[in-house]
């Protein structure tokens, strides 16, 4: 146990969701200086909003758990770095255990993504965590593989940061933990489309916005296809820097201003 690791929890799921009683179980094995501010109940899909304009409400639950009534994930790390834990705020900010996997494209709305991403605009490491599920079994998840080696992907982590700028988004498959074929630093999967849909509801007049389906085709290499046919744990490194830097040397001093029209 690392004892001078000050960890901050959050999740997109809800405080009382069950996978925070995971999440704190990992964060256990890895200090004994643990906090959690999350949201009231689930965010799920709420990205990395923040709750401008409106007025939120902190709930304290117990010793060093927090609940953000109406707030955000980020609204929670924000919350819990610069309030809650005072003078002194997290060095890392795990987001999860996410009821479902997070993937490819599906990271940018991704309220467990944007809790890590949010811990590391704070100066702390952001790690999202998320136990994949079957959803042909109509989403029973198990959290075996996620309670089995969170702790040792996060303790690998820490090993290998490089300084500031990145967050981390990590899947556990849901096979058997002794069917775990290792860990994987992959690219996250970039689709053709956007996978989010125009969903019609039974109720007349109503509609959801979900998705139906994986677009495909998948590339072998990257997170999709390596979570769900290699069952393996995937570990993408993520930018907070998102210039496009190459693109932007192409194009610095080329763009000119028209002269306006006579």
């Amino acid at each position: 146990m690392t004892d001078s690791l000050r960890i901050l929890i959050t999740n997109d799921d809800g405080v009382d969701a069950p996978g925070m009683e995971v999440m704190r179980r990992i964060a256990a094995e890895l200090s004994d200086d643990v906090w959690v501010v999350a949201p009231s109940g689930n965010q799920s899909g709420a990205g990395h909003r923040f709750t401008f304009g409106r007025e939120l409400s902190l709930e304290k639950r117990e010793d060093r758990v927090y609940a953000v009534t109406g707030g955000s994930p980020a609204d929670c790390v924000v919350a819990g770095m610069t309030h809650v834990l005072g003078e002194r705020p997290a060095d890392l900010v795990l987001s999860g255990v996410n009821h479902g996997q997070n993937l490819g494209d599906i990271i940018n709305c991704s309220g467990t993504a944007a809790g890590a991403r949010e811990g590391a605009l704070q100066g702390a490491i952001g790690i999202a965590l998320s136990q994949a599920i079957d959803y042909e079994r109509r989403g029973e998840v198990v959290w075996d593989n996620a309670l089995n080696w969170g702790s040792r992907v996060v303790r690998e982590l820490l090993r290998e940061l490089d300084g500031p700028g990145a967050y981390y988004n990590v899947n556990f498959p849901f096979c058997a933990p002794d069917a775990v074929s290792g860990i994987r630093v992959v690219p996250h999967q970039r689709f053709s489309r956007s996978p989010l849909r125009y969903y019609p509801s039974d109720n007349d007049g109503y509609f959801f916005i979900a998705i139906p389906e994986t677009p495909r085709p998948l590339d072998k290499a990257q997170d999709f296809h390596l979570l769900h046919h290699d069952d393996a744990i995937t570990v993408t490194p993520l930018l907070l820097q998102q210039t496009n830097e190459a693109l932007a040397a192409r194009m610095d001093g080329r763009l000119r201003l028209a002269e306006p029209d006579a």
